[in-house]
């Protein structure tokens, strides 16, 4: 197994790049920092298939960092927490669901089926606070972004663009494919838990006609 592409990122920064498909070695590694950091470290920042590390440049450089990287991949990363399982309510009433599945070659019955037997798991956060990406979308309703942005998108929208798959913490614009709505807060209330997902929990849509 190759390590990572180590490089600068700013004057206090490397990011650890695994290429793709990895994003239990970029979870491991994240780990490893939280249970063993470096003299001078401030926080890790995982993607879904790299890692940013900001350091104290008072307290190491680039190499420095670099270096304590690399020792720690050498060992044994802390185990994987078991994942948590969160189901999610989702009504398929969203306004890009009918051309999603034309452009998919499906009807809008075939598209919400193969959209219900994803295997979801939390990628990552980025973009907007409480934002998860959720990977494991089906080959079959991958589709590139919309032409042109909406403007306002609710919070709770789920939305679908290449293999992954989103809903919506907070109403903001966005060119993915809005195909239905969930009551789901994925920001809490809690400060000591403020997003509800973890990076590896597993996400199951469930069909619901509610209002």
């Amino acid at each position: 197994m190759t390590g990572p592409v180590v490089r600068a990122a700013g004057d206090r920064a490397v990011l650890a790049d695994f290429g793709d498909g990895a994003a239990a070695r970029v979870r491991g590694l994240d780990r490893a920092l939280a249970a063993r950091p470096f003299p001078g470290f401030v926080e890790a920042v995982p993607g879904e298939v790299s890692l940013m590390v900001v350091f104290d440049p008072l307290a190491t450089d680039h190499a420095g960092a670099e270096a304590a990287l690399r020792a720690l991949l050498a060992v044994p990363a802390p185990p994987d927490p078991a994942p948590r399982l969160h189901e999610v309510a989702v009504r398929y009433d969203g306004p890009d669901l009918p051309a999603l599945a034309e452009a998919a070659g499906l009807t809008v019955e075939g598209a919400i089926t193969a959209h219900l037997a994803g295997h979801y798991r939390v990628a990552m956060y980025g973009f907007a606070p409480g934002t998860a990406y959720l990977s494991g979308l089906l080959p079959a309703l991958r589709q590139p972004r919309r032409p042109a942005a909406r403007r306002r998108v609710p919070a709770g929208s789920v939305i679908v663009a290449g293999a992954q798959c989103i809903v919506l913490p907070l109403t903001m614009p966005t060119g993915w494919h809005v195909i239905g709505t969930s009551t789901l807060r994925v920001l809490t209330d809690d400060p000591a838990r403020p997003v509800l997902f973890d990076p590896g929990d597993r996400v199951r849509f469930r069909r619901t006609r509610d209002p």
